[in-house]
């Protein structure tokens, strides 16, 4: 994700603190890693709490626009997270015919939990990611000559796989790649992108000539370390502290092309990817919960502090403008950067304006639990 280049350089009516469990089994994710799993004696491997809170609590929450959560809803429930069986079947049948009957809905059905951390934190972070467009050939070329690779037929027997460096100068390793390519980019950089992100869309050229859209979605990584191309500059004297964003990193590869490859290689973390066909180009990548994530409506959590199919509050500010950014959003997704108890990353969607927005978000955050009412919390 492009949180990770950026993040990983990485009054209320109290009740008892509560802590989610581990989160059920779920389709393979949009991000590029999940984290561990929990104890078996359901401990969260990481400090949180919930905390009950009275709806007044929720900052913006009257001017939200809540009838548009009801997409992102209705696909969290094709996956119903314990507890929810009820409520979603509510959701399926009940469609609020504006924004105020939609809250009153909410109210009606859902009790919010203030998330903080084990020691009673309750400010963290967010950050953004989106999913982005590259153009792509079918065939290797002078011009195209950047593989995106489905998986090595050794991924799940040789853990840890090959790092990126040895991927690139080793032919043993390289060899594991051979036939596995699905189209060839332009920019080995714009691969990076992709695999920060988890997923793309890609417009491809094939080989009789016809152009089409496809998406290439997370299939796997090699077991290697996450290393932060936006630290590595930082640490290299390239970039100040805090001026790491995305436009910034793509800045210094224009201007420093002889050295983008042993920037490249300070991430020795390779993702690999299926294709998959796009008959619906408004609907986004399957995020973690296996189900199709909704620009501006999902997130990405970690599941040991928020479980997948979980409605959340989020308080925080949009990049450079801080306009208040406050809104119901389902968690549907997670990834290697998002660790913690106050912690998201927000789906921007697709297009020129989500790469800029998620590139440079890095905002302070709050965030509720809309657990069902009826329905105990997470333990």
């Amino acid at each position: 994700m492009v949180a990770a280049i950026l993040g990983a350089l990485a009054a209320c009516t109290s009740g008892p603190p509560v802590a989610p469990p581990p989160p059920p089994p779920s389709a393979p994710t949009a991000s590029p890693a999940q984290p561990e799993a929990p104890p078996p004696d359901g401990t969260p491997a990481r400090g949180v709490r919930w905390v009950a809170a009275d709806w007044s609590a929720l900052p913006g929450f009257s001017d939200d626009r809540a009838s548009e959560l009801w997409p992102a809803l209705r696909r969290s429930c094709q996956r119903a997270a314990p507890g929810w069986a009820q409520t979603c079947a509510r959701a399926a049948a009940e469609a609020p015919a504006d924004d105020a009957a939609a809250r009153r809905w909410l109210m009606a059905w859902l009790q919010p939990y203030r998330v903080e951390s084990g020691a009673g934190q309750a400010e963290g972070l967010a950050t953004g990611y989106y999913e982005p467009l590259f153009a792509a050939s079918r065939r290797p070329s002078a011009r195209w000559r950047v593989a995106v690779h489905a998986p090595p037929a050794d991924l799940a027997t040789r853990r840890p796989h090959w790092t990126r460096q040895q991927i690139d100068t080793l032919p043993a390793a390289a060899a594991t790649l051979s036939g596995r390519e699905i189209a060839w980019l332009e920019d080995p950089v714009d691969l990076l992108v992709l695999q920060i992100q988890g997923s793309g869309r890609l417009r491809v050229t094939e080989a009789d000539g016809r152009v089409q859209q496809i998406r290439v979605a997370f299939a796997g990584h090699n077991d290697q370390p996450y290393q932060s191309v936006g630290r590595w500059l930082i640490d290299q004297g390239e970039l100040r502290p805090g001026a790491a964003s995305w436009p910034a990193i793509k800045a210094w590869t224009l201007q420093n092309p002889a050295r983008v490859q042993a920037m490249l290689w300070a991430n020795p973390r390779m993702v690999y990817f299926r294709e998959e066909p796009l008959p619906d180009p408004t609907l986004g990548p399957r995020g973690a919960q296996g189900v199709a994530l909704t620009p501006g409506r999902s997130i990405a959590v970690d599941p040991q502090s928020v479980p997948y199919g979980t409605a959340v509050w989020i308080d925080t500010t949009e990049p450079l403008s801080a306009t208040p950014l406050r809104r119901a959003v389902m968690a549907q997704d997670t990834g290697g950067a998002i660790v913690g108890a106050v912690r998201a990353d927000y789906f921007w969607g697709w297009g020129a304006e989500a790469e800029a927005q998620a590139g440079r978000m890095k905002q302070p955050l709050r965030m509720w639990a809309l657990w069902p009412k009826g329905s105990a919390p997470p333990r």
